[in-house]
């Protein structure tokens, strides 16, 4: 499998919200961090519990708007819907994603452009 079908197949298994698909396109040893270097999960045990509460979101989903391919490294430019505190809304994130023998050992992930469509109360 390469580099492009991976990261496709890591964001149908995440719009399922099936763990299991999700985190079998990692390494065991996949490190995600922000782009700032702060380090989000390290190793499947604690990637399978940051994602079971994502998936927890009833109106989850990631829609991609662009993707870049350049040898082994993948970046995708996303709009995710989520389910925040304060009501559902969308943020934009930019990912990219480094894969080694079919499967992701290192994601990146940047944040912006969160938008609240209304409060949990509405």
């Amino acid at each position: 499998m390469n580099s492009v079908e991976i990261v496709q197949r890591q964001l149908e298994a995440y719009n399922k919200k099936d763990s299991e698909a999700w985190l079998s396109t990692y390494a065991k040893d996949a490190i995600q961090y922000s782009t700032e270097g702060q380090i989000l999960a390290s190793g499947h045990e604690q990637m399978k519990l940051n994602i079971n509460v994502r998936f927890r979101e009833t109106d989850l989903y990631a829609k991609l708007i662009n993707r870049m391919v350049c040898d082994d490294v993948v970046i995708d430019h996303e709009l995710i819907t989520r389910n925040f505190p304060e009501g559902k809304g969308s943020i934009e994130m930019l990912c990219i994603y480094h894969v080694v023998d079919g499967l992701i050992t290192k994601g990146q992930f940047k944040v912006f452009n969160k938008i609240v469509f209304g409060t949990a109360d509405s």
